[in-house]
């Protein structure tokens, strides 16, 4: 296992770390028109339970 030769200073540790940043979540509208609620990307829709926009909308949870 690789072991560091040198103690790394506080500006280079708090230069490297500054790159660690959080991205927003992407999120998109549900197809049911009559919920349009944001919701996580593939995945079924948590205040209708539906899933897709094709055709027959597929009811995969109880709501």
């Amino acid at each position: 296992m690789a072991v560091p030769k040198r103690k790394m200073s506080r500006s280079n540790t708090r230069s490297r770390r500054a790159q660690w940043k959080t991205t927003v979540v992407p999120t998109v509208v549900c197809a049911n028109p009559a919920c349009r609620e944001p919701h996580l990307q593939h995945t079924a829709c948590p205040s209708c339970g539906q899933y897709g926009p094709r055709g027959a909308r597929r009811q995969v949870v109880e709501a």
